[in-house]
């Protein structure tokens, strides 16, 4: 949170586009045997034979979706490209190139682009994805950071929303609610910075929930996982705004209901312990937190053999018939109408 006032600074203005382009791509290697052509023409050229491709975009701005006083550049640009990954693994898709666009005001210099690409190139090389493209212009607000990522799958392994069926169990990876109380204990030391800039923050003992907050990983582990147990989810989406909004979203487009177990929502020690810290209610932050990026996806009852001894997938519940409605069975046995409280980016 202390900015160095020492580092050379190089204004954008003295490359260009084409120059910046060209300064911050230089180190993109291509991987992938579907990129025909990555970065360098007018548009990339990919070839995935006789498969779907499979896309997905998202925008993220700043002030919004990240504030850049706890927010290191280089997390940025990774995390950025690691929301996006994460939906095309929801799909049970294979990712495969990405491209990466921004805008940016001129408080920025060449040095704090050069930290977000490096942050985007990490997570290219751990997760043997292509950059192929993007664009760059200028803002007046601020950054502003538009990433698509490019993937795919046969047909018949694609999974959709809509698939749940009645009697269907439903199945979360991970752990859930670390990201949300990391981003509390960053706002919390944010307004003790403004108030006292010379103070020190030690925090030793909330690094899983920062580091779920600044540095996400997508579940590319958990599509291969599945094919190796001989498993074919029903349905699945990923923990981006919260596990009662994806449950919903699942339960509407596959007219389904459910009954989700508050008991078996899985949550890390440290997210417990910091709730109370912070007198939170820890179910109301898996619920409603967001941004863990786990999966969350229904198999059928015959699956269940196949993965209850996975300590990577926890069953938390069973679809039911569409009358039964959508319903959180709390700790007292009582059915509760769930309800999405998650994050909604149109409100904000």
């Amino acid at each position: 949170m202390i900015e160095d006032k020492n580092t050379s600074k190089t204004q954008i203005s003295d490359l260009g586009e084409f120059g910046l382009i060209d300064h911050l791509t230089k180190n993109f290697k291509i991987k992938q045997k579907s990129t025909n052509l990555g970065i360098g023409d007018d548009a990339a050229v990919l070839d995935f034979k006789n498969k779907k491709c499979v896309l997905s975009t998202d925008l993220l701005i700043e002030g919004v979706h990240f504030d850049l006083s706890y927010v290191p550049l280089k997390h940025l640009g990774y995390k950025a490209v690691i929301v996006n990954l994460s939906d095309i693994y929801a799909m049970n898709a294979t990712a495969t190139q990405v491209t990466i666009s921004i805008a940016v005001s001129n408080r920025f210099p060449l040095e704090a682009l050069e930290e977000l690409y490096a942050g985007i190139d990490t997570a290219a090389k751990l997760y043997n994805i292509d950059v192929v493209g993007g664009d760059t212009t200028s803002s007046t607000t601020g950054l502003i950071i538009s990433v698509t990522a490019i993937g795919y799958a046969k047909e018949d392994d694609l999974v959709y929303r809509s698939g749940a069926n009645d009697n269907d169990l439903l199945v979360v990876t991970g752990d859930l609610g670390a990201a949300y109380m990391g981003l509390q204990v960053l706002e919390r030391e944010k307004q003790v910075f403004k108030v006292n800039p010379n103070s020190q923050p030690d925090l030793d003992r909330y690094t899983y929930l920062i580091e779920r907050q600044l540095k996400p990983e997508a579940r590319k582990d958990i599509p291969e996982l599945l094919k190796a147990l001989e498993v074919m989810p029903t349905s699945m989406i990923d923990i981006s705004d919260g596990l009662s909004s994806e449950v919903i979203h699942l339960c509407k487009q596959s007219k389904v209901g459910v009954n989700l177990f508050e008991e078996k929502i899985p949550l890390d020690p440290a997210v417990i312990s910091i709730c109370e810290e912070f007198k939170l209610n820890s179910t109301t932050v898996a619920l409603s937190g967001g941004e863990d990026y786990e999966l969350l996806f229904t198999i059928k009852q015959d699956d269940y053999p196949k993965i209850k001894a996975n300590p990577n997938l926890t069953i938390i519940g069973h679809m039911t018939d569409e009358k039964s409605g959508i319903g959180l069975v709390t700790r007292a046995n009582e059915k509760i109408e769930l309800k999405a409280q998650g994050w909604n980016p149109i409100n904000e």
